[in-house]
Formats: structure tokens, sequence, C-alpha cells
């Protein structure tokens, strides 16, 4: 029987992990694992441990499952792009981020996607715009199996100086249309109010990080068009 979301949810965040593997083409310690989630039950989910993390000469140390969880967050706040459900709680190799794991064919990456659904992948790239997303390659962008495009690694985000990385080269110097600038204006009310989701992140990001989140969408919103980036800096390396 398949679980229900909050049936996943729950496990995500408070079973027992009882398995899993080490995906060797992460460039940090990435484990897919199992979580019991029930007799005969379990939910996948890709755990990112802090101690796993390579130092970065960029961003500070041990903050990145840190940044996964303010990704998720910023998503749920946005209402996009679709971040599967990620939490911080502890693993086999001590705290980190756990996110659910979409099934999905690793064939198929941003590439072959933006032909037909290029509505969708806009809204990715004004989320990397704001959230500062350093690391946008194609396999980021995952088709599950129920149809729908879902964004992962989000481990380099939220950077306080601009530090966009993206293969998005499609949504260059375009306008951002007009319901994803209503969602980032409201958003920049939501930013400026006690008990926001400025709170809840003030707990993952520094105080700086956090200021230039809210610059980044006040800024989009007084000049609504995608940057013209550098290819030569602001392309990730290796494209998937």
């Amino acid at each position: 029987m398949e679980l229900s979301e909050e049936d996943a949810a729950d496990a995500l965040r408070e079973g027992e992990v009882i398995g899993g593997q080490q995906i060797p083409w992460s460039s940090n310690y990435t484990f897919l694992v199992r979580i019991d989630a029930g007799p005969g039950q379990f939910v996948q989910a890709v755990y990112k441990p802090m101690r796993g993390e390579r130092p970065l000469f960029d961003f500070p140390s041990g903050t990145l499952y840190k940044r996964e969880c303010a990704a998720f967050l910023l998503s749920v706040e946005l209402g996009w792009p679709p971040i599967p459900q990620t939490l911080i709680r502890e693993g086999p190799y001590g705290i980190g981020s756990m996110q659910l794991y979409i099934e999905s064919d690793p064939r198929l990456t941003y590439f072959n996607l933006i032909g037909e659904r290029a509505d969708d992948l806009r809204r990715f790239a004004a989320f990397d715009l704001v959230a500062n997303n350093a690391d946008r390659k194609g396999g980021h962008c995952v088709l599950g199996g129920d149809g729908v495009i879902w964004s992962i690694d989000h481990g380099l985000t939220f950077h306080q100086d601009f530090k966009l990385r993206t293969v998005m080269l499609e949504f260059w110097g375009a306008e951002l249309p007009e319901d994803i600038l209503q969602d980032l204006a409201a958003l920049a009310d939501r930013l400026g109010s006690q008990g926001s989701v400025a709170d809840r992140l003030a707990e993952l990001l520094a105080h700086e990080e956090i200021d230039a989140l809210r610059r980044r969408v006040e800024a989009t919103l007084a000049d609504p068009v995608f940057p013209r980036l550098d290819p030569r800096r602001n392309i990730p390396w290796p494209l998937e």
C-alpha cells in the first residue's frame, strides 16, 4: 500500500534509518537511505550529513545541509518550484538534511524538458535568481512519475554575494511574467513581517544572507527581467 503524503512526512521526520548506500557521483557525501515507515513499509530519502561536506572557499563550512532546508522553506512560501520535503535531523553520520527521494529517469534532465515545459521551468529560474543558486545543473531538474518536475540539490544557495550559476540560458534577458511577480511581491511583504518565513530562515541562514535575500527580491520586483549573465562565469560545470 502506498503511503500517504502525511505518513511519508512523519517517517521522514521520525522514522529509523534502516539501510542505505552512498551515491558515488555526488561531490559531497550523500546517501540514499531507507526509513522505517511502519510494518513492512519504508520511504526512501536523500541524506546529506554535515560531516560529509567538503570545505569550500566561498561558502561557510558546515552550512550546506541548512541551505537545502532553507530552499525547501522558501519554495513552500512561494508555492514554487516543487522541492521534495526536506528537513534537518540526525542520521547514521550525524546531523544533516533529509529529503524525500523522487523516483525519476536520470537520463531526463532540464535539457530534455525545456522544449515542452518552459512555463514550469521559468519558475525554477526565478527561484534560482532570488535564492542565488550557484549550482543549477541540468540534472537538478528531475521528472517524477507523477509528471511533476522537481527541483533538487540546493546546497549552494543564499550566499550574500551574487553567485548565480545556471544552465537555464533560455531565460536570460526575458521578462518575468505577472504571476511570478505577484508571488514575489507577497513574499517581500512576508519577509518584512514578524513571525514570518524570515524567522524560520534565521534558524538556518546568517542575518546578512537573509538581508541579501530581501534585496534580491526587491531588485527583481524593481527590474523584472532575468539578468543576462556571463557564460564564462555563470554556467556551472559539469552542465549535468
